[in-house]
C-alpha cells in the first residue's frame, strides 16, 4: 500500500521552554519534513493555553512557507465557527497567491479552547451561522465573488489565486464525516483525539458511503494519529509514557475531548454545566521503525485510507526529530513486493 505521509505540529510549550522555542521547533520540523520528503506539514489552532504557542495558524503558515520551498503547508485546522468566512478566505487567498499549489486549508469543528476563549473570539454577539453555511461561503470566497443570492452580492476576497487553498475537514465523529461527504471535501479523522476505533470506522464508512461525487471531487480519507518511533522498543514505550484522552460530555449533550481531568473540570466550570468524563489511555503507535510501519500499514488497511498525518508529542526535540526520521525511513525500506 502506497501511503502519503504528513506531519501535524501543535507548537507545544513544554515545561522549562518558552513560546519562542516552541515556534522555532515548529519551523525546524517543517524544514526537516521537507528535507525528508514528507507530503505536507500542518499546524494547529489552540487558544487561551500557556502550553501551546500555535494560536494563529494563518500567521505561522505564512512564516513556514517563507522558510520552506516545496512542501505543502496547511492548517489543522482553522476553527471556522469563530470567524468570518470572508476574512478566512482573504487570509488564505493571500497565502495561496504567495505560494501557489502549496497551501491547504484544514477546517476544525472543535472550539480550539475552553468556553472563555470561545466567547473572547466571537464577541458578545457570538457567531450565529451554522458551520455548513460558513463552509459554503468560504468555498465561494476562495474562488470568486459572492453570488447574487448573497446579501453582499459581488463582494470578493482579493487577491484571487490561480490555485486556491484546498479545503479539508477535520473531525472525530460521524457528524463531521457526514458534513465532509456532503461538501465533497477530503476528510481527516483525528484518532489522536478520539481513540475509539469503532467511532473511527463508522466515520470513514459514513464518509465513503455518502460522498457527493457531483462536486467533481473524489473521496480522500486521512487518518491523523500519534506516533513515536525510536531505536528500541523499550525507549519508545518510555517516551510514550502514560498519556491520556478525556472525553467530556456536558449536561447539554455537547462533547469535547481534552487531555486531563483538570481540563475537563475547567471546561465544564466555564460552560456553567455539569459533566461526565470518560478517561482512556491515549492511542500512540510506538516502537522501532519496523514495528511502527507494521501498525501504520495495519491501521491504514483497517480504515481504508492511504494518507496518514502524524503528531509526535515529545519534550526532547532531538528525539522528536529522530522519530520523524525513523518513520520516513520505515516506509522507504519496505520489503520487496510490499507497496
Amino acid at each position: 500500500m502506497a501511503l502519503s505521509l504528513g506531519i501535524l505540529d501543535q507548537s507545544i510549550v513544554f515545561t522549562g521552554r518558552t513560546p519562542s522555542e516552541a515556534l522555532q521547533g515548529t519551523i525546524r520540523l517543517a524544514q526537516l519534513a521537507e528535507e525528508l520528503g514528507y507530503d505536507r506539514f500542518w499546524v494547529a489552532e489552540h487558544h487561551d493555553s500557556p502550553t501551546v504557542a500555535g494560536s494563529s495558524p494563518e500567521v505561522l503558515i505564512s512564516h513556514l512557507l517563507a522558510r520552506t520551498s516545496s512542501i505543502r503547508i496547511g492548517s489543522g485546522g482553522v476553527m471556522l465557527q469563530h470567524y468570518s468566512p470572508y476574512k478566512v478566505a482573504e487570509n488564505f487567498n493571500v497565502l495561496a497567491t504567495l505560494a501557489p499549489g502549496r497551501v491547504e486549508l484544514g477546517i476544525g469543528r472543535a472550539p480550539g479552547g475552553l468556553p472563555r476563549s470561545t466567547r473572547a473570539l466571537q464577541g458578545e454577539a457570538g457567531q450565529s451561522a451554522d458551520l455548513e453555511s460558513k463552509l459554503g461561503e468560504l468555498e465561494q470566497y476562495l474562488i470568486g465573488p459572492a453570488g447574487e443570492a448573497h446579501p453582499l452580492a459581488g463582494v470578493q476576497a482579493n487577491p484571487l489565486p490561480e490555485s486556491p487553498a484546498a479545503i479539508h475537514l477535520l473531525g472525530t465523529s460521524v457528524s463531521s464525516a457526514e458534513l465532509a461527504a456532503r461538501r465533497g471535501y477530503p476528510y481527516a479523522f483525528a484518532l489522536f483525539i478520539n481513540n475509539d476505533p469503532a467511532a473511527a470506522a463508522r466515520a470513514f464508512e459514513t464518509y465513503r458511503a455518502n460522498f457527493d461525487y457531483s462536486t467533481g471531487r473524489q473521496p480522500r480519507a486521512i487518518l491523523a494519529l500519534s506516533v513515536i518511533a525510536s531505536d528500541t522498543e523499550a525507549e519508545a514505550a518510555e517516551l510514550a509514557g502514560e498519556f491520556k484522552n478525556v472525553r467530556v460530555t456536558l449536561a447539554s449533550g455537547k462533547t469535547v475531548n481534552v487531555g486531563t481531568l483538570e481540563q475537563a473540570e475547567e471546561f465544564a466550570r466555564q460552560a456553567g454545566e455539569t459533566f461526565t468524563a470518560e478517561v482512556r489511555d491515549a492511542d500512540i503507535t510506538r516502537g522501532t521503525k519496523e514495528q511502527v510501519r507494521e501498525r501504520l500499514i495495519e491501521l491504514a488497511e483497517t480504515y481504508g485510507v492511504n494518507e496518514l498525518l502524524f503528531t509526535t508529542i515529545l519534550a526532547d526535540f532531538e528525539k522528536r526529530e529522530r522519530s520523524i526520521r525513523l518513520i520516513k525511513e520505515a516506509f522507504e525500506e519496505l520489503p520487496v513486493g510490499v507497496d
